[in-house]
């Protein structure tokens, strides 16, 4: 059922493709606009892949969004000051660069992994509803974000990040950014589908109660699920960082919605135990194709919101309807 519904997701996919290359080829068909739109969606797939867990759990993570930036700016600001001197008015020198761009990834990283431990022991010890605890934590992590840049843009990062990595390409034509993302995805896969971690996900997401009289350890379980999914919006965060090279806690409002959205699009169920990376990947690719087919043909950028709000709803009307027939 669930490789059905991938497959009727692939098909959107390629229709909407199909309906701009016939709309605007000349513009749409171009190996730099396919290069934009990958990369662009790097992000939100990271974002979404974590999610994914939560959401097949029966759970949600509204923090992902704040978790991506805190990890982007904690980590630019420790490679920084560990990497040597600051930029001065003419050149910058960075007699430790390799050092502290290490250390600036891993801290960047391990703050991802502590924020998603944290939802996951208040969503299980404390039993707190996870809305709430990640709404919560939602507006803490972006105040800490904000306290350590001051509310603006970090400057001066080793420019060395976006010129070999950002900017980088494996086999001369692969973005780093999106062969680190596929590369994410094919582990998650791996891990969702084919190990006791994913069985034991969907077992907790069908009914938490009968996977704990299972001898589950639904605890344990969900707390490695919310911390997954910290680490994995820590490494969007990474990336978020070595593409745009002056990270900053604006112009991520939306990333959370978009994860869910990407989820719920590619088939997962809002009610738990329902879900696959494979959906989720192309969940995340049919809003980043319908805002760019959109922004090619000149539909104003409110209309290009507006449909992708209409394919959610779409998407979750559908699930409902999918969960009664099955009943």
């Amino acid at each position: 059922m669930e490789d059905l519904g991938s497959l009727w997701t692939l098909l959107v996919l390629l229709v909407i493709i199909a309906i701009f290359g016939i709309v605007s080829p000349k513009a749409f068909f171009t190996l730099t606009n396919l290069h934009d739109t990958v990369v662009y969606t790097a992000e939100v797939i990271l974002l979404a892949i974590g999610e994914t867990f939560v959401i097949i759990s029966a759970g949600i993570d509204l923090s992902v969004g704040v978790i991506l930036a805190l990890s982007s700016v904690l980590s630019a600001e420790v490679m920084i000051n560990l990497s040597g001197t600051r930029c001065g008015l003419t050149s910058c020198t960075y007699a430790h660069e390799s050092f502290g761009l290490t250390i600036g990834v891993m801290a960047g990283l391990l703050s991802g992994c502590v924020v998603g431990f944290v939802n996951g022991v208040l969503v299980t010890r404390f039993k707190l509803p996870p809305f709430i605890v990640t709404l919560g934590t939602l507006g803490i992590i972006d105040g800490t974000a904000n306290l350590i840049t001051g509310g603006v843009a970090v400057q001066d990062v080793p420019a060395n990040v976006q010129a070999t990595i950002g900017f980088g390409t494996i086999l001369g034509f692969i973005p780093v950014p999106v062969a680190v993302t596929a590369v994410f995805a094919v582990l998650a896969h791996l891990l969702l589908s084919g190990t006791r971690f994913g069985r034991y996900t969907y077992a907790i997401g069908s009914n938490a109660e009968g996977a704990r009289l299972a001898g589950i350890d639904v605890t344990r379980y969900l707390i490695l699920i919310y911390t997954l999914c910290g680490f994995m919006a820590a490494v969007a965060g990474i990336i978020d960082l070595v593409l745009y090279n002056n990270p900053s806690t604006v112009g991520h409002a939306q990333d959370n919605l978009n994860a869910i959205a990407a989820v719920v699009i590619g088939g997962a169920s809002l009610f738990g135990g329902v879900g696959n990376i494979v959906g989720c990947v192309i969940g995340a690719l049919i809003p980043a194709v319908l805002r760019n087919g959109f922004q090619i043909i000149g539909v104003q950028p409110f209309w290009q919101e507006v449909a992708v709000g209409a394919v959610l709803i779409l998407a979750v009307y559908i699930d409902q309807r999918r969960r009664a027939a099955l009943r």
